[in-house]
């Protein structure tokens, strides 16, 4: 139970969205920036709690695809970020949160959406924990020089922030993996659905806030982050298929990079630009987007994969007339 609701994710993070816009009222008061980073972190805590040791080992044995994926990441979504916002002329504060999107590691759910769409779950998971580490460099540096022409950006406060609720909490939920065990086993079925709850809970307090410029700007903020991440899904495919990686390898570098990590793009976004304060709400959208792009074709990838299997089946259960 505690896992198809979780696979539910879409449909919370819709019917959560809907829910902020239509009583904002209730969760403009958690709009403060404590309460944003502690769920954050909890979050990037239940990341750290699914990974261990051998996870890392993972690495040494599959590098170039760890590497195609990674040179991905943190070329394709940032530049693509950028393009878009300067093809579609958008205001410096949705610009900077478009780019902070795209400068953002992967996201945790693209793990759930690799293993609905018949990917490789642990690939994804390496890339994950490799982009989320590195976010403590990248994410300022790419964002300071892709929006430091738009807006002043502060890239020591940024990585301060990264450290705070990417880095210690994942490290603390590897450590308590390895230290209690039995602890962190008991935890673990329901760790996956608080993700997806904490994940909900910062966008509808987004939502919330920003009601009135989400409903005056949405076709226009919808577009942008379509742009953003359906690209990210069609070239990170094409970028792997052209390498010469498998079916397999190539979906979970897709998703990887077609899903970003747009929770920490919503709490920099507070944290870092206070005077754009719609900067946030891009992340909140694109948070609703990737979720549902990636998990229709997760979806599509995945009946596809049993389309082929069943073929396969077929073709092997017909007996073999030639020689008679």
């Amino acid at each position: 139970m505690l896992q198809k609701l979780t696979l539910l994710f879409p449909v919370w993070m819709v019917l959560s969205g809907a829910i902020a816009l239509c009583w904002p009222t209730w969760l403009v008061a958690m709009n403060q920036g404590s309460v944003m980073v502690l769920v954050l972190a909890f979050i990037m805590l239940c990341m750290g709690l699914t990974l261990t040791l051998e996870d890392f080992r993972r690495i040494a044995r599959m590098p170039r695809a760890v590497a195609i994926g990674f040179a991905a990441q943190y070329t394709t979504m940032p530049l693509l970020a950028w393009g878009v916002a300067n093809a579609l002329n958008l205001p410096p504060h949705f610009a900077v949160g478009l780019i902070l999107v795209g400068c953002c590691p992967g996201g945790t759910a693209s793990n759930l959406v690799s293993y609905i769409a018949d990917a490789d779950v642990a690939l994804s998971v390496v890339m994950t924990v490799c982009s989320t580490l590195a976010a403590i460099v990248f994410t300022p540096l790419l964002t300071k020089f892709l929006a430091g022409t738009m807006v002043p950006v502060d890239t020591w406060l940024l990585f301060k922030q990264t450290l705070q609720v990417v880095i210690i909490p994942v490290v603390l939920g590897i450590l308590l993996n390895r230290y209690v065990p039995r602890l962190v086993m008991r935890v673990m079925p329901v760790a996956p659905l608080l993700s997806v709850i904490g994940v909900c809970f910062i966008c509808a307090v987004v939502f919330a806030a920003n009601a009135e410029a989400i409903l005056n700007h949405g076709l226009e903020l919808i577009l942008a982050v379509a742009l953003l991440h359906g690209g990210g899904f069609l070239i990170g495919y094409n970028f792997a298929w052209m390498l010469g990686c498998e079916r397999q390898i190539a979906r979970t570098i897709s998703i990887e990079v077609g899903m970003q990590n747009s929770g920490l793009a919503i709490v920099l976004a507070k944290q870092a630009f206070p005077l754009l304060p719609l900067a946030p709400v891009v992340g909140a959208i694109s948070a609703v987007m990737h979720s549902l792009l990636g998990s229709l074709l997760a979806v599509l990838w995945r009946t596809r994969s049993l389309e082929l299997k069943t073929e396969l089946i077929q073709t092997a259960s017909v007996p073999d007339r030639s020689n008679v």
